[in-house]
């Protein structure tokens, strides 16, 4: 499996993640979640692998620009249909390739992940 590398292109932290990757010479395509959507089964398999609460990006401002009881008693299901109805409430980027499957950007992590 190729990596793929999920996100929104003019997310500062995607800009970084992807300036990472190709100094570092790691080849990947890109999945643009805002234009392209995220699906309900990658959406399923990032939450069971990493946990909802990972994938979910309750820092960003459309999140917090949910009314209340749209943020209150989250559960896997709920959080997955939020994700999926607004992608950029999806921690960005998602790293995903064969053995790999990462939330966020951290040189660190990606250096360790992908033995660059």
């Amino acid at each position: 499996m190729a990596l793929k590398l999920y996100g929104i292109r003019n997310c500062d932290t995607m800009k970084k993640a992807r300036a990472w990757l190709d100094s570092a010479g790691i080849a990947y395509d890109f999945h643009d979640y805002k234009l392209a959507g995220a699906s309900p089964e990658d959406l399923q398999r990032w939450c069971a692998a990493l946990g909802w609460e990972k994938v979910l990006n309750r820092a960003g401002t459309t999140f917090r620009k949910l009314p209340e009881a749209d943020r209150a008693d989250l559960d896997e299901a709920r959080a997955i249909a939020l994700m999926q109805a607004q992608p950029s409430m999806i921690r960005r980027p998602i790293l995903e390739g064969q053995g790999i499957l990462l939330a966020g950007f951290k040189p660190e992590v990606y250096a360790g992940a992908l033995n660059a």
